[in-house]
């Protein structure tokens, strides 16, 4: 595998945010959209989740000192 980086947690959270609003606002107005929405915001938690999972640590999440 290559350079894997874990997804910020902002990305986790607009996905949470995003699927309650998606299940609980938006059917007023269109099923469609709100299982559109849903899925999306389904798949960013899910990739949210792999990449904890799987993103190990590299150069790129280490602290840089500064001169």
């Amino acid at each position: 595998m290559g350079n894997v980086a874990p997804l910020n947690t902002s990305f986790m959270v607009a996905a949470m945010v995003g699927f309650l609003v998606s299940v609980l606002y938006i059917p007023r107005f269109s099923l469609n959209w709100a299982f559109a929405f849903g899925l999306v915001f389904t798949c960013m938690f899910v990739a949210s989740l792999i990449s904890m999972v799987s993103g190990p640590e590299t150069e790129q999440l280490r602290s840089k000192r500064r001169k």
